[in-house]
């Protein structure tokens, strides 16, 4: 095993337990998932409701700059829509032709946070913009990585500051001995999917 594949190993040990550190808070904060919903304990969800600030509430008390830089915020939908259509599109006629595995939306773009009851109206549709805006850039992103692990899987001479999921299995910068190799079995791993 190369000294990559071993820390590569350690960050999937690191991710495991970050995940069982979330289900234990899941478990304070008194929910459960039950069929990919979270259930709150009845009392947790009566606490919730008292909790809620009213609408008229929020908007007394919002900062002006909110108020006056929420329409340049939202005006990010429709071009976040659109490049959705082209990205969709993209991945759904392309994948195939090449055997790269469809990517899968529900994994990226999770919409729930606009269920708890502490939020407000305003709140909740804010949580549903950011759930998509951010969840979908990531499932773009995974579209982007599989397209780059197929056509050019190689690392760059300059560390970025962030990187996909599939960034460290590329062949490193300069390895002109073992590039068509790599890039054979990169694309051949898609098939083993």
């Amino acid at each position: 095993m190369s000294r990559l594949q071993e820390l590569m190993s350690e960050i999937r040990a690191l991710e495991a337990r970050v995940a069982a550190e979330i289900n234990h808070e899941a478990e304070a904060l008194g929910y459960t998932i039950k069929r990919g919903r979270a259930h709150f304990e009845d009392e947790v969800v009566k606490k919730h409701r008292a909790l809620a600030i009213s609408i008229s509430r929020y908007l007394r008390e919002s900062s002006l700059r909110f108020i006056i830089t929420a329409p340049l915020i939202y005006s990010l939908l429709p071009p976040l829509l659109l490049l959705d259509i082209f990205i969709e599109t993209y991945h759904r006629i392309c994948f195939p032709v090449y055997g790269i595995p469809y990517v899968k939306r529900r994994d990226y773009i999770i919409m729930d946070r606009h269920r708890l009851q502490y939020l407000n109206g305003i709140e909740k549709i804010h949580c549903i913009y950011c759930s998509y805006a951010t969840g979908f850039i990531a499932y773009a992103q995974e579209i982007a990585a599989r397209t780059e692990q197929y056509w050019c899987p190689i690392k760059h001479a300059e560390h970025p500051i962030s990187h996909h999921s599939r960034y460290h299995n590329f062949t490193p910068y300069g390895d002109a001995d073992n590039y068509q190799k790599r890039l054979k079995a990169l694309r051949d791993a898609f098939k083993e999917k």
